[in-house]
């Protein structure tokens, strides 16, 4: 049995029992994959997946309880690497960081270019996925960290720093008729209208839907995408009233666009550092922590992974601005 071996398991399972897909991803043929798996079954006495034809259709329950553990060998082996680096005080390493779309687009460069500056040897690679998929994929060890935003409670079974606060906006062609109202917005001058927003509002557990639905609305969502440039390129295109995060807004927006305060409307988003819990925390992740949440201190951060509870006051946390050219409508 080799760490090889452990590692080609796990990406069988995580790529949904397709070899070839797993092969890809773990840089080795499909072949030479299958080979690799046979040696391990026969080795174990038993097989970790049923067949169907020359395709894995099931993982075993025994391949199940293989499976785990494979994971906690795989883990405690990049902890083991992790430490060395640290203790070496290398410059060296890899970083695979989930986020959305609105993140890696409009706030982390800045944050990542500071990282590299003082690791020039990194290797970044950012993920994109909605929240719940990149969840998922940091669950699964598939990713290093991930930086995602909730409205609700702070994150579960996971170390969660917190990093800002930051309330939505409603976006409007200059020439629309909310761009023209004298009171602060309501939920009912929405309501009338095709809304444009983030994926996964028609998935259940919406802040935004549930907003409409507890003054007894149901808003129309005409367009739903990850991606924040495509929401504002077809609110230009008049599809209808878009309702974003104010980090994707740009100068250049305000020759098209009026942009509407809603922090009255929906409640405030938290946006959030994920890492999973046991894990040796590389310099290079420590200083991405410190830049991108400068108040997650050394200190509450060696504590947290002790173990230890640290309370962030959620409320003080710094707020991301609306930029004032863009204010056309304060809150009541």
């Amino acid at each position: 049995m080799t760490l090889n071996q452990l590692r080609f398991l796990i990406a069988i399972a995580d790529a949904n029992l397709n070899i070839t897909l797993a092969a890809g991803r773990v840089h080795a043929t499909q072949p030479g994959l299958s080979k690799q798996l046979k040696q391990l079954e026969d080795e174990l006495g038993f097989q970790l997946f049923t067949r169907k034809g020359k395709s894995l259709s099931a993982i075993t329950p025994a391949g199940g309880e293989v499976i785990a553990r494979a994971r906690v060998v795989i883990d405690e082996v990049r902890n083991i690497k992790a430490l060395a680096a640290n203790l070496r005080q290398a410059t060296q390493g890899s970083l695979k960081l989930g986020t959305t779309h609105t993140q890696a687009r409009f706030v982390l460069p800045p944050v990542l270019a500071k990282v590299r500056s003082k690791f020039p040897d990194l290797a970044l690679r950012l993920v994109p996925g909605s929240t719940g998929e990149l969840t998922e994929q940091l669950k699964n060890n598939q990713l290093d960290l991930i930086v995602t935003s909730t409205s609700g409670s702070k994150p579960e079974h996971v170390i969660a720093l917190p990093a800002y606060r930051w309330d939505r906006v409603i976006v409007v062609p200059r020439h629309h008729p909310l761009a023209r109202l004298r009171h602060a917005v309501k939920l009912v001058d929405l309501a009338p209208y095709p809304l444009l927003t983030y994926e996964p509002v028609n998935k259940g557990n919406s802040s935004i839907a549930n907003a409409f639905a507890h003054v007894g609305l149901k808003p129309n969502f005409a367009l739903t995408a990850l991606d924040a440039d495509v929401l504002k390129a077809n609110v230009k295109a008049g599809l209808g009233v878009g309702i974003l995060a104010p980090m994707a807004l740009e100068s250049a927006d305000l020759e098209q666009l009026v942009v509407i305060d809603a922090k009255h409307l929906f409640p405030t988003c938290i946006t959030w550092i994920e890492l999973n819990p046991g894990r040796v925390i590389p310099q290079y992740v420590r200083e991405l922590i410190s830049s991108f949440a400068p108040h997650v201190t050394k200190s509450h951060l060696d504590d947290i992974l002790r173990g230890d509870s640290v309370h962030f006051d959620y409320g003080s946390l710094p707020n991301w601005p609306l930029p004032e050219p863009f204010s056309r409508l304060r809150a009541a």
